[in-house]
C-alpha cells in the first residue's frame, strides 16, 4: 500500500489575506492615523503582533485568554507605541471593537482553491491548523466556496514561519509561502525549508513534484 500523504496549512495569513482587517481599521481610524504619519497597515500588523505576543506567552504561563480579549486589550497600548499622546480621546472602545469587527471579514487569499485542488489531485490530504475557533475559521473556507471537512481543521498555538521551522524540527517537511511576510528571515532559523514559492498554487505544484 502506497504511503498516505499529508500537506498541513496554516490559516489565518497563509490561506486568509488579512485585507479585510487592514482595510476595516482604515475606514474607521485611518483619517486620524495618517495625520499622525501613522500607516494603517503598519498599525494593524504593530496591533496584532503585540497582541500574538502577549496570547503567547499567556498560554505558556497556562494563563490562556481567547486572542480576541487579548487584542482588544492591546489597542490602546499600540497606539500609545505608534506615538498617539493620548490614546483614549484618540479613539472609542466602540470604534476599537468595529476594528476588531474586521476579523470577521477576513477572505481566501486568491489561488487557495486551486492550491488545495492540485494537492488532492496527487493524492495528498489537506489538512488547517488554526489558533481560532474551528468552526469559525472553516467558515472562511465555506463563504468561498471551498469545501473542507471539520475534522480536517484543528485548533492549537501556529502561525508564520517559525511554524515551519517547528515542523521541520518534529520530523516533518517544510514549505513556505513568502504572499503574507514577504521576508522568511531564514538567518534565524536553524531547520530546512524544502520548497518555498511567492504563491499557494505555486507551493502546492512544487510539492506535487517534489513529493509524488
Amino acid at each position: 500500500m502506497a504511503a498516505k500523504k499529508h500537506v498541513v496549512f496554516d490559516v489565518v495569513g497563509t490561506c486568509v489575506s488579512f485585507d479585510a482587517y487592514s482595510g476595516r481599521i482604515d475606514s474607521v481610524i485611518g483619517e486620524r492615523l495618517r495625520s499622525h504619519c501613522i500607516n494603517t497597515k503598519h498599525f494593524g500588523f504593530s496591533w496584532q503582533t503585540a497582541a500574538e505576543l502577549e496570547y503567547t506567552f499567556l498560554s505558556v504561563a497556562e494563563s490562556y485568554r481567547p486572542y480576541k480579549e487579548v487584542l482588544k486589550a492591546t489597542f490602546y497600548r499600540t497606539l500609545w507605541m505608534a506615538g498617539i499622546e493620548d490614546p483614549r480621546s484618540f479613539a472609542s472602545d466602540a470604534e476599537r471593537d468595529q476594528c476588531i469587527e474586521g476579523y470577521s471579514l477576513l477572505r481566501l487569499r486568491q489561488g487557495t482553491q486551486e492550491c488545495f485542488d492540485t494537492l488532492k489531485r496527487a493524492g495528498f490530504t489537506v489538512w488547517c491548523l488554526t489558533t481560532g475557533d474551528t468552526q469559525r475559521v472553516r467558515g472562511y473556507f465555506e463563504r468561498a466556496g471551498v469545501h473542507l471537512p471539520l475534522e480536517n481543521f484543528i485548533s492549537c498555538d501556529a502561525a508564520h514561519m517559525w511554524d515551519a521551522s517547528a515542523a521541520a524540527k518534529a520530523g516533518f517537511r517544510a514549505a513556505y509561502c513568502t504572499v503574507y511576510e514577504k521576508e522568511p528571515c531564514f538567518e534565524i532559523f536553524d531547520t530546512k525549508v524544502e520548497v518555498i514559492a511567492d504563491s499557494l498554487p505555486a507551493v502546492a505544484e512544487k510539492i506535487v513534484a517534489t513529493y509524488s
